[in-house]
């Protein structure tokens, strides 16, 4: 008889610790890790893993899989990278709690602020829950491929108490104020991990009105917070609008775990240009830790933007009237209409519509670059649109005009619309590797017509640790951050090490031929709606709980995958 249920055999055993590299085998039994190093029992299950290294299972702090997690047995493109558990509920928007009444008013604000579409939401949301404890239990009940942890969400918190003064981002009275923090304690202790909230003006319904938590006033905060200090629990993920001034928006954040005495994680990233004002909130952040607060910032490992198209939500043609016109369409149809040289002429002397957050994405060329097969997260500055068209001696909409006909509308373009900093990834190096900084923001599970950045973990492995040539980050810290340093940031320490007794979620990678691929475009959403999805190459098993979930890039049909109720 096997003396365990898997044994990984030869491996370099990278732990999650951020300490030294070494050769030995995993043994897992029960789910969990029983054994590290000379192996000697033999498994049901053995991996070969010489040439290879064994890693925990990554941890996602900052996904939206709310929805996906309901309709769908798989959280792809994140378990397709290494994730073993995913962090859902963040920038304040989800599905609980809810009232029926309610239901279509926060279908429209994820529409809005995370591109999903309506009519997926719709056809795949069974309802079946109204309290936040009731989405909870709803989640436990689904299979899945991976564990999933979700926070309490301000929007639908905030419609649920107060009704349309909530949605109308009327001041809370000392009653609403009440009643939250009870709702924030139960939901707590019903197993979130803690409260996600957003400022961004940028986030928006899809009717354009701002979202019900935006600027909500301090004492809403404390009072929602002060839930999680009556529940001894909880982390405050809050996103804050930069573009107001790091110093107020800081400070308001800072004001509230004070106050509270609870942890906090923020959105933090850097303008392609300008001054580096994210400096000061580095700098706000180290004071605050230094005086006995524990404030972590969540940093995209390359740049963010979108990844524009014919076939997804935003193109440099999209808001033409010219190309409005027939965007209705069938791809092959669309572009033999945009052969057409009177159709051509007149899509590119058309002033794109005003008033809409994608107005200006035919303004940014000198930020808009080829995406090709393997993708160039770190493309030079010569490839940009703006280069590539003067090389050629054309217009920007030109060249891109053409690169929709020659390719039958296949070609992608990345538009890097931040992290950037003078074309160059330096600032995102400084801000990931700081030691009150966490990898994140791959947002899986949202902005399924415009984002695919849930692949970042396979980017930060190829990118920084394989392919570095000036800056590099060590192999030992990259997956140290990965794993234990976010798992310990949202208060998960069962997972993210490999320790005799940890939860058995570990990878299993061939980091020579470790390859991310071109994003593509699947129709797998409930109603047929159309995502992004991104694979890669190199990942030889990903395991949960100790059932292999994918081997060589493709799915088993295992799914261990269950709800983390609160921190661990």
């Amino acid at each position: 008889m096997s003396e365990h249920d898997l044994v990984i055999r030869g491996g370099t055993i990278v732990d999650g610790s951020g300490g030294a590299l070494f050769e030995g085998d995993v043994a897992v039994k029960d789910g969990q890790i029983a054994a590290l190093g000379n192996v000697g029992g033999r498994g049901a299950e053995e991996i070969d893993a010489r040439g290879r290294i064994v890693t925990p299972g990554f941890v996602d702090v900052h996904t939206h899989y709310d929805g996906q997690a309901i309709w769908s047995e798989r959280l792809a493109p994140s378990s397709s990278h290494g994730v073993t558990t995913a962090v859902m509920g963040n920038c304040g928007v989800g599905f609980a709690p809810c009232r029926a009444d309610d239901r279509d008013l926060l279908v429209r604000v994820m529409e809005g602020v995370e591109d999903i579409p309506g009519v997926v939401m719709t056809e795949g949301l069974r309802w079946d829950w109204e309290t936040f404890p009731q989405y909870l239990d709803r989640l436990e009940a689904g299979r899945r491929d991976i564990d999933v942890a979700a926070y309490l969400p301000h929007s639908p918190l905030r419609v649920y108490v107060m009704g349309e003064r909530g949605a109308k981002r009327e001041p809370a009275t000392d009653d609403d104020l009440a009643r939250m923090r009870a709702l924030s304690r139960e939901a707590i202790e019903a197993g979130a991990l803690g409260f996600a909230t957003s400022r961004l003006n940028i986030h928006r319904t899809a009717d354009g009105d701002q979202i019900p938590s935006y600027d909500a006033d301090t004492a809403e905060l404390k009072a929602i917070c002060a839930g999680m200090s009556d529940a001894g629990s909880g982390i405050l993920q809050i996103v804050l609008d930069a573009y107001r001034g790091w110093s107020d928006e800081f400070d308001v954040m800072a004001d509230v775990v004070k106050a509270c005495d609870r942890p906090a994680t923020y959105t933090l990233a850097c303008g392609n240009d300008g001054p580096p004002t994210w400096r000061d909130a580095i700098a706000r952040m180290e004071a605050a830790n230094a005086a006995g607060s524990s404030i972590t910032a969540q940093v995209m490992p390359r740049p963010i933007g979108l990844i524009a198209g014919l076939e997804l939500s935003v193109h440099p043609f999209v808001l033409c009237p010219s190309y409005r016109a027939i965007a209705h369409l069938p791809l092959a149809d669309r572009i033999a209409a945009m052969r057409d040289p009177e159709v051509r002429r007149a899509i590119l002397a058309d002033t794109p519509e005003p008033g809409h957050p994608l107005s200006g994405i035919a303004r940014i060329w000198r930020w808009m670059f080829p995406l090709n097969d393997p993708p160039d997260y770190a493309p030079p500055a010569d490839q940009s649109i703006a280069a590539l068209a003067a090389a050629r001696g054309c217009t920007p909409a030109d060249y891109a005009y053409d690169a929709f006909l020659d390719s039958e509308g296949e070609a992608m373009f990345l538009a890097a619309l931040g992290n950037y900093e003078n074309g160059r990834l330096d600032a995102a190096y400084e801000m990931l590797t700081h030691p009150n900084c966490v990898p994140g923001l791959g947002d899986g599970g949202a902005h399924y017509g415009a984002v695919c950045d849930a692949s970042y973990s396979t980017f930060l492995l190829t990118h920084w640790v394989r392919d570095a040539k000036e800056q590099r980050i060590d192999l030992s810290q990259a997956i140290h951050m990965l794993t234990s340093r976010t798992a310990q940031t949202v208060g998960l320490g069962d997972r993210g090490v490999l320790r005799i007794g940890a939860k058995a979620d570990i990878n299993v990678i061939d980091l020579d031929r470790l390859q991310l691929h071109r994003p593509e475009i699947v129709r797998d959403l409930p109603a047929g709606g159309r995502r992004l999805d991104q694979r890669a190459s190199g990942y030889d098993a990903t395991i949960v709980s100790g059932a292999v979930i994918r081997r060589h890039g493709e799915a088993t049909g295992a799914l261990p995958g269950r709800l983390v109720r609160g921190t661990r």
